[in-house]
């Protein structure tokens, strides 16, 4: 029989502060067949560790090609080795519960497909993530920077101001002008193209995001405005020459330059921290969350989201947000990386730095199915984790429903500002149009 504890769980609504959604007209027209619906996620990468070939796996989310019992075949005997890593556990929760599926195999996939085909109608995309996932909103980053309300969900659907462009040192100059009405020319201008997308969109954003640790280090130095308009310079002559040195540079100052304009508009600034999507390439000297140290200090009014627990840096990530007040921990996707790691991660920050600091879902998928599933695993591994702080006698079980609630949603709805953010999409969506 559940517990009061996971009753709980279950029946509280799940902020989920991450996903790369893909929206509501372009799910319903172009979205996933039912195989891209269970495996277009992280699980490719596992498969691909696991001995399957990347045409196979490519094969697999081929939905141009009908004969789902071949394009299964490639990768069965993969599947079978990942099926209980997160990521397999996440797709067997997508056939769970969305498909009735208790195992997947050649015949039972052809079985589901009626039941997909429902799924990709009208509204079901927000209604699997309002209804069946129970989440109280969603934040996207779409890598783009606009951010103007979402039609199919105006105050469910929140998104983030792309900065990743800029922290790489590579500002994409032509849709920059296009947003803003500026071309940059100097340094002048791109800090007025800068200030330009934050007026434009900071009101209904729910954050600014970056994930340039994928293509460069997380290290910052400061950096003179000498410095960057010599870098920015050689960029402008030709953005195919700038090399790694200048792209740091520019890339420093237009990462500092976010932050003061989140100080700004009092908005939070996202970081992807540690491990990569995909497979076969990872430096990891780039992306451990301690180098972040000397971005910390010199903003210390400045909110930074701290994402996906900085997996395998974690403990870095805990005396980070123990030691500065402005730092905040997002398990967005660590539940299906490696879930013990972060259920062993929710134990050691609960004890050793403030609660309020801890966020405990995104999903980070494309596809509202595999964000159903998701939330469900993150449910799941946050009431066995926070279960066994009740058993073993460090937690009462009604503080352990209190610290659910907090980290489930108290705590997001404090540092993104959520209420404020639902009140001003409501009334901007008239002035600003609609999201496509």
């Amino acid at each position: 029989m559940p517990t009061d504890l996971a009753l709980h769980i279950q029946e509280t609504r799940l902020v989920d502060t991450h996903e790369h959604l893909r929206k509501e007209a372009e799910y319903v027209e172009q979205g996933p067949d039912l195989l891209q619906s269970l495996f277009q996620n992280y699980v490719a990468a596992d498969l691909v560790v696991a001995g399957a070939s990347q045409a196979a796996v490519d094969a697999l989310v081929d939905g141009s090609n009908p004969d789902l019992r071949a394009r299964f075949a490639g990768v069965q005997q993969a599947w079978a080795a990942v099926r209980h890593t997160g990521y397999g556990e996440a797709v067997r929760l997508i056939a769970q519960l969305l498909y009735d599926l208790d195992d997947l195999t050649p015949d039972t996939l052809e079985q589901a497909q009626a039941t997909h085909d429902h799924l990709r109608q009208p509204g079901e995309r927000l209604r699997l993530l309002r209804e069946v996932a129970h989440l109280d909103h969603v934040q996207i980053d779409d890598f783009v920077r606009p951010c103007l309300p979402d039609a199919s969900g105006p105050d469910f659907f929140f998104y983030d101001i792309s900065w990743v462009a800029f922290c790489n040192g590579t500002p994409d100059l032509e849709p920059l002008a296009q947003e803003t009405g500026v071309a940059v020319k100097d340094l002048a201008t791109l800090k007025e193209a800068m200030h330009r997308a934050f007026e434009m969109n900071a009101s209904v954003a729910i954050a600014v995001k970056s994930q340039h640790a994928y293509n460069r280090t997380l290290q910052w130095r400061e950096r003179t405005d000498a410095e960057a308009e010599q870098a920015l310079s050689r960029y402008l002559r030709d953005p195919q020459a700038s090399d790694e040195a200048d792209r740091l540079c520019l890339g420093d100052w237009c990462w500092a330059r976010g932050v003061e304009l989140c100080m700004d508009y009092d908005l939070p600034f996202k970081l992807h921290t540690g491990y990569y999507a995909g497979h076969s390439r990872m430096p990891v000297e780039r992306i451990a969350a301690g180098h972040l140290a000397p971005l910390l200090a010199r903003y210390p009014q400045a909110r930074f989201v701290l994402m996906h627990i900085a997996y395998p840096y974690s403990d870095e990530l805990v005396a980070l947000a123990k030691h500065y007040p402005n730092v905040y921990a997002d398990l967005c996707w660590a539940w299906s990386i490696d879930p013990y790691s972060a259920s062993h991660f929710v134990r050691r920050f609960l004890h050793a730095a403030p609660a309020n600091k801890l966020f405990a879902f995104g999903g980070d998928t494309s596809w509202p199915t595999a964000a159903v599933a998701y939330a469900h695993q993150a449910r799941r591994r946050l009431t066995h984790t926070l279960q066994a702080e009740v058993d073993e006698g460090w937690l009462r079980e009604d503080e352990a429903m209190a610290l659910a609630t907090r980290v489930m949603r108290e705590n997001q709805y404090a540092c993104f500002r959520v209420a404020e953010k639902q009140q001003t999409l409501r009334r901007a969506q008239p002035a600003l149009g609609e999201r496509a």
